[in-house]
């Protein structure tokens, strides 16, 4: 079967975790193009990763490129467009986290990929993760008994970019930033069972001077099969990323940690050069990880949305679940603007998903 060909539309971080899993993993892929807002960037992306040909206008890629698929690695406030643009002209889209700003604008990106029938791929990671689904596996054979709750953190000192703290760009901190992973992977792990309330905890501690959105989040969601969900995500916690799950069951736990199980514990006296996600100094104690991007799943995720171009699948992740995880994210932050738990279904208009928690005064109560 031949080559599904894709355009990548960002140069950033996220774009060569992608490119990385392309490259070394999915081989029914071919990246023909990038599309990157600026012209020298784009240039130097797509000879560092050897693409024939790069944009720095989305019309201009549409119009002379020739794909199948667009990979979404924009930030939040342009993926909207984007999947408007490429669903018109028939392209598949997978996208990074979150679907969207606001939940109007998830609706919009819904409808044009149903009317123009393509596939909208919703990049979740943690539902590829090989530790994550082996801890799942064990939960389907039953070694845990019945969930009672499930808990996910991941936590680091700050995104790479400087977009990811305006929250006009983002649509909030870093609820919108990783919040959405652990709510991703609680109904991943449920079956898709829904939220029906949400109990919410936010402050900004340590970027205070950078962002006016909260650096330091705890999520409380309770489902409707009666389990619990505690989803910790911070911006302001020091030495690495740290991404980790616990599972409890009536008849047993399972814990799993993505970085610090999977990496060389070194020491060095003059440090290195990279160790983990997110590590400043690798000077003294470190967790240096080895196959990042594998145990984090991204290769899995895209080889199987690839999968379902190929073969005309369905995912087992779309735009879909991206639409019920942002809904949980605005019930978030209502809660801890207004301080009480918020029932679901929610659904508030706002700029920006932050507003409820910024000036929780200014819209209706739920």
């Amino acid at each position: 079967m031949k080559q599904v060909k894709v355009a990548i539309l960002g140069a950033g971080f996220i774009a060569d975790i992608h490119m990385e899993s392309y490259t070394r993993f999915v081989p029914e892929a071919e990246i023909v193009a990038v599309f990157t807002r600026n012209e020298e960037k784009a240039r130097a992306f797509a000879a560092k990763h050897h693409i024939a040909q790069h944009f720095s206008s989305i019309d201009e890629l549409i119009k002379h490129a020739d794909f199948d698929v667009v990979d979404i690695c924009l930030p939040n406030f342009l993926h909207r467009d984007a999947t408007l643009k490429a669903a018109a002209a028939g392209k598949h889209i997978i996208i990074e986290k979150p679907l969207a700003v606001t939940l109007e604008e998830a609706d919009e990106m819904i409808a044009a990929c149903e009317k123009a029938n393509v596939k909208l791929m919703y990049a979740e990671e943690l539902c590829f993760a090989p530790k994550y689904e082996r801890a799942r596996a064990l939960v389907e054979e039953g070694a845990v008994g019945d969930i009672y709750m499930l808990k996910q953190s991941e936590k680091h000192s700050g995104p790479h970019s400087d977009w990811f703290y305006d929250v006009n760009q983002s649509g909030g901190g870093v609820l919108m930033d990783m919040g959405c992973h652990g709510i991703a992977w609680f109904r991943w792990m449920l079956k898709n069972n829904k939220a029906v309330s949400v109990t919410a905890s936010m402050k900004t501690v340590f970027h205070k001077e950078r962002t006016k959105g909260e650096d330091n989040s705890i999520v409380i969601i309770e489902f409707e099969n009666g389990v619990t969900g505690v989803v910790e995500n911070s911006w302001a916690k020091h030495g690495g990323m740290d991404d980790r799950s616990e599972i409890y069951g009536t008849g047993g736990v399972a814990y799993a940690d993505l970085f610090v199980g999977n990496s060389v514990l070194a020491y060095s006296r003059n440090g290195y050069g990279y160790a983990m996600e997110k590590t400043d100094t690798t000077v003294g104690w470190s967790f240096c990880m080895f196959e990042e991007a594998f145990n984090q799943g991204y290769p899995q995720e895209l080889k199987h949305f690839i999968d379902c171009v190929q073969h005309d699948r369905e995912p087992l992740v779309t735009g879909k679940d991206g639409r019920a995880v942002l809904e949980i994210i605005y019930a978030a932050y209502a809660s801890a603007g207004e301080g009480k738990k918020i029932t679901l279904p929610f659904d508030q208009r706002v700029e920006k998903p932050v507003d409820l928690w910024l000036k929780p005064s200014v819209h209706p109560k739920n």
